[in-house]
C-alpha cells in the first residue's frame, strides 16, 4: 500500500501542474455519467406509459389512448439527455489529453536531464538500450494507461456510486442483489491482478533486454556478419524472446481470466433480478418499465467492473513501467556540492597525492597513485591492458572520485569545484571518435558554440583537416550521418581534434588512435596532435611507443601503480619494463 500510495504522489507530481484541465475533464466526465444512469428511468417512464396506455386500451376505458403530450415531452428530455452525453463525452477526452501529453512531456525532459546528471557509473552498469526503452515504451505505456484508463476509472467509479443510488431509489430489495454481486466481482479481479502483477514487471524488464540486445546487434551488425555470428545472434536472439512470450503468456492470461470470471458473476445477478424483479411486477409493487430500466441498472452496475478489469493489463504494464522509470529519477545524482568558483583559466599544473580507487569494494585498482605535473607538460602513460591507464583519466575528469587522497588542480582539490566549470577546462581527442547527426561545421563548433565560420575553418586547417572537407560532398555542410560511417576513421579522428582546437582547453586528454589508419594519415593525426599539445598541460595514453618519445614525463604503470617514470631515454637506458616494452615493438 505505501508502494502504491508513493507512486500516485510521484505521478501526481507532474500531473499537478495541470489539474485544472485534470479537474473539468473529471466534471465532465461525472455529467456523462448522470446523463448515462438517467437513461434507463427515463425510458422507463415511456415504457410505464405506454403500457398503462395500452391496457387501459385493451380493457375499454373510456377515452383510452396513447398519450402522445406526455411520450413527446419524455423524448425530448430524452434527446437533451442524449446531446449532453456526447458533448461531456467530447469535452473529456480532449481536456484529458491536454492534461496527459503535457505531463508525459514534462516526464520525458526531466528523464533526459536526469540522464545528464547521472554518474558514468550508471552507464557502465546498464545496457544502453534498456535505457532508452525506459525513456520510449515506458513512458508511452504510461502515457497510453492515464489518457485512455484514467477517465475510464472515473466514469467506472462514478458510475457505480449513482447506479447504486438509483437502484436504492427504485427497489432496495432488487438493488441489494446486485450490491452483493459487486464485493464478490472486485475480490475476484483483486485475486487475479496480484498474481499476474509480478509477470507485468518481468515482462517490462525482458523487454528492456531485448531493446537492449536489439540496439547492440544493430550497432555492430558489421562485425556480426564478419564473424560468422548470425546463428549465435538468432540463438541468443530466440532465448531473449522465448522469455518474453513465457512472461507475456502469464501476464496477459492471467489478467484475460478476470473479464469472463467478472461476467458469470454478472450474468447471475442479472438472471436473479429478471426473476426476482418479474414477481415484484406481477405483484404490482414495482412497474414495467422500472424493471426495464433495472435490468439495465444490472448491466452499468458491473460493465463498469468490467473495464477494470479489462483496463489491469495496460494499468499492470504502466505501474511496472512507472517502476522502471522512478528507477532512473531516483537514482542518486552527481555530487554537485562544491566549495568555489574558478576565479580564472587553470594553468595546467595537477597534482595525484597518494590516489587509491576501486571499481568494486573487494578489488583495489589504483593503489597509492602520485605525480606531480607541471603546466605545459606532456605526460605519457602507458602500461599493458587493465593497467589502470583509462582509469586514471576517469579520475583526473572526475567521471568517478578518488576513493582514498585527493586530485589537485593548481592547488585545488578537484572535488571542490562546479564539475561543469572544471571540465570545461579539458580537451578530449579519445580512441573512439564520437560525432553526432548533423553538418561537419556543428560538429566543430560542439567544442565551441560560439566559434564562427572563419574560426571553424581555421581549426580544421590547424588539424590538417580542411583538405578533406572540402573534397566531401557538400564541404563544410555535409551531413554526417547517425553512425558517421559516412566518412573515415582517420577523417573522424582529425575532425575531434579540429573540435578540441576550438574549444581551446588548458588541459589536454589523448587516446591515441592512428593504429587503425594508414601511414600517411597517422603522420597527418600525429601532426595535428602536436600542434594541439602547444603550449597545453598534456596526458596521452600511449600505444605506439614512438608518438611519445618528446613526453616530458612518461608514467609506466601496471597493476594499478607507477612502476617506472621518467624520460624516453632515461627509462630506455634503465633496462626496465619500459625497455621491454619499447622492444616488443621495435626489436627489428
Amino acid at each position: 500500500m505505501n508502494s502504491n500510495n508513493g507512486l500516485i504522489s510521484k505521478v501526481w507530481h507532474y500531473m499537478k501542474p495541470y489539474q485544472m484541465p485534470l479537474y473539468i475533464s473529471i466534471f465532465l466526465t461525472l455529467v456523462q455519467v448522470i446523463t448515462s444512469v438517467v437513461e434507463p428511468f427515463v425510458l422507463g417512464l415511456v415504457i410505464t406509459e405506454l403500457t398503462n396506455n395500452v391496457i387501459a386500451i385493451a380493457q375499454g376505458v373510456p377515452g383510452a389512448g396513447i398519450n402522445y403530450s406526455y411520450i413527446f415531452n419524455i423524448l425530448v428530455i430524452y434527446l437533451i439527455r442524449g446531446w449532453a452525453n456526447q458533448l461531456s463525452t467530447y469535452g473529456a477526452n480532449y481536456y484529458i489529453t491536454e492534461a496527459v501529453q503535457q505531463m508525459i512531456r514534462d516526464l520525458r525532459v526531466d528523464i533526459i536531464r536526469k540522464i545528464n546528471r547521472l554518474p558514468i557509473a550508471y552507464f557502465d552498469r546498464n545496457q544502453f538500450g534498456n535505457i532508452l526503452s525506459r525513456i520510449t515504451s515506458d513512458v508511452e505505456s504510461v502515457s497510453n494507461a492515464l489518457q485512455q484508463g484514467l477517465l475510464q476509472i472515473v466514469y467506472a467509479i462514478l458510475s457505480i456510486i449513482f447506479v447504486t443510488a438509483m437502484m436504492l431509489y427504485l427497489n432496495w430489495q432488487l438493488a441489494l442483489i446486485v450490491i452483493i454481486s459487486m464485493p464478490v466481482s472486485y475480490y475476484v479481479a483483486r485475486f487475479i491482478v496480484n498474481k499476474s502483477q509480478k509477470h507485468f514487471k518481468a515482462q517490462a524488464d525482458v523487454l528492456g533486454k531485448l531493446n537492449g540486445f536489439v540496439q547492440e546487434n544493430f550497432t555492430g551488425f558489421n562485425i556480426i556478419k564478419l564473424y560468422n555470428r548470425e546463428e549465435k545472434s538468432e540463438e541468443e536472439f530466440e532465448s531473449i524472446t522465448d522469455q518474453l512470450a513465457d512472461v507475456g503468456f502469464k501476464a496477459s492470461f492471467l489478467s484475460s481470466m478476470m473479464m469472463p470470471i467478472v461476467s458469470v458473476v454478472s450474468h447471475l445477478a442479472y438472471l436473479a433480478v429478471a426473476l426476482f424483479g418479474g414477481m415484484l411486477v406481477i405483484a404490482g409493487r414495482l412497474t414495467i418499465g422500472n424493471l426495464q430500466a433495472f435490468t439495465q441498472y444490472v448491466w452499468q452496475v458491473n460493465q463498469p467492473i468490467q473495464t477494470i478489469t479489462q483496463l489491469s493489463g495496460p494499468l499492470q504494464s504502466a505501474r511496472a513501467a512507472i517502476d522502471r522509470i522512478f528507477e532512473i529519477l531516483d537514482y542518486p545524482e552527481e555530487d554537485n556540492e562544491y566549495v568555489t568558483h574558478l576565479e580564472k583559466d587553470l594553468s595546467g599544473q595537477v597534482s595525484f597525492n597518494n590516489v587509491s580507487f576501486q571499481y568494486t569494494e573487494d578489488k583495489p585498482l589504483i593503489k597509492n597513485f602520485t605525480v606531480d605535473v607541471q603546466p605545459g607538460e606532456m605526460v605519457a602513460i602507458v602500461g599493458p591492458t587493465g593497467a589502470g591507464k583509462t582509469t586514471i583519466i576517469n579520475l583526473l575528469m572526475r567521471f568517478y572520485d578518488v576513493v582514498e587522497g585527493s586530485i589537485k588542480v593548481d592547488g585545488i582539490d578537484i572535488r571542490d569545484l562546479p564539475r561543469q566549470e572544471y571540465r570545461s577546462q579539458f580537451g578530449m581527442v579519445l580512441q573512439d571518435a564520437w560525432l553526432y547527426e548533423g553538418e561537419i561545421k556543428e560538429n566543430l563548433r560542439f567544442g565551441n558554440l560560439n566559434a564562427t565560420d572563419e574560426e571553424v575553418v581555421e581549426a580544421a586547417k590547424a588539424a590538417n583537416v580542411d583538405h578533406f572537407i572540402r573534397t566531401l560532398p557538400g564541404g563544410y555542410n555535409m551531413r554526417i550521418n547517425q553512425e558517421s560511417s559516412n566518412i573515415s576513421l582517420g577523417q573522424k579522428q582529425l575532425l575531434t581534434i579540429a573540435r578540441a582546437l576550438l574549444a581551446d582547453p588548458k588541459i589536454l586528454i589523448l587516446d591515441e588512435a592512428t593504429s587503425s589508419v594508414d601511414t600517411r594519415l597517422e603522420i597527418l593525426i600525429q601532426k595535428a596532435m602536436n600542434r594541439l599539445m602547444q603550449g597545453r598541460t598534456s596526458f596521452v595514453i600511449a600505444h605506439r611507443l614512438s608518438t611519445i618519445r618528446e613526453a616530458d614525463k612518461i608514467l609506466v604503470m601496471n597493476e594499478g601503480q607507477i612502476i617506472e617514470q621518467g624520460t624516453h631515454e632515461s627509462l630506455l637506458a634503465d633496462k626496465g619494463f619500459y625497455y621491454d616494452l619499447y622492444q616488443s615493438q621495435f626489436s627489428n
